[in-house]
């Protein structure tokens, strides 16, 4: 068997006179090293992407962050933040992406913008500026810092006993995460599982809890480093162990599709 294909969908960016599909390395990277699968970059074409195609090869999902907020269009608000960079080519691409992929149990991974994307597209919605909201934490990282400080260790999260994580983690009850984000989950969408809360009560982190399929989404970057964070190679590998499963299930479902055409008639 081939490694897992996981389909990562690109941010849309314009870069001079030039327009480009981007997904940063740090992800695709944490498919390659952390989930020992094969990345392939899924351009952000919206309605007209081939779902067909993209689902027929898919054996996993993984939704990145990203400088860009959701749209709050898609939870009924008005722009709160207009200098705040939006990715409608995105949103077009990820929201009939997720709900495809927790119909058929292809295994889904979000990390940041893609846990918020999650919610979203299952009926959520977020906080805007989780900063401005009474009793919250600023989850903001300062972008002046150097990377390693603005991905370094910045609160706490407890994780719920039994949940996904907390399994995958051995029975971890905490950890201490990094913190890059304005927006936050506010309602969470039917159906979505707690599992991880930082000390203000934000949601950190969720499972679809009636999933087929593998599906969990995180608030933080695992991504930053992978292999000099023990924890955060287990989620990626838990993962990806999940897609090794689908992709065995996938193909014995042809392979029984194919004895069943050409079986002999029963006389």
């Amino acid at each position: 068997m081939h490694r897992p294909i996981i389909i990562v969908p690109s941010c849309t960016r314009q870069i001079d006179t030039d327009r480009y599909y981007l997904a940063q390395m740090k992800y695709v990277d944490a498919v390659w090293l952390g989930a020992d699968c094969m990345p392939l970059v899924l351009p952000a074409f919206g309605a007209t992407t081939d779902w067909e195609a993209v689902l027929a090869v898919a054996d996993g999902v993984l939704l990145t962050g990203s400088p860009s907020n959701v749209h709050p269009a898609l939870f009924d608000q008005e722009i709160l933040k207009p200098d705040l960079p939006l990715d409608a080519p995105r949103d077009a691409t990820t929201m009939p992406l997720i709900r495809r992929a927790v119909e058929r149990g292809i295994p889904l991974l979000a990390i940041c913008r893609g846990a918020q994307e999650i919610n979203v597209a299952l009926g959520g919605s977020l906080h805007q500026a989780v900063y401005e909201v009474p009793g919250m934490m600023d989850h903001r990282n300062e972008n002046s810092d150097p990377l390693d400080v603005q991905y370094g260790p910045a609160h706490r999260v407890t994780l719920t006993p039994g949940g996904r994580i907390s399994t995958i983690l051995n029975g971890a009850s905490e950890l201490v995460v990094n913190s890059l984000h304005g927006q936050g989950l506010d309602r969470l969408a039917p159906g979505l599982r707690v599992e991880a809360r930082a000390d203000d009560g934000l949601v950190e982190a969720f499972s679809v809890q009636d999933a087929v399929g593998f599906t969990l989404a995180v608030q933080w970057h695992p991504e930053w480093k992978i292999t000099e964070h023990p924890d955060s190679m287990m989620l990626l590998a838990a993962f990806g162990e999940a897609c090794r499963e689908y992709q065995l299930q996938k193909t014995e479902r042809g392979r029984m599709k194919i004895l069943g055409t050409f079986a002999p008639e029963v006389p």
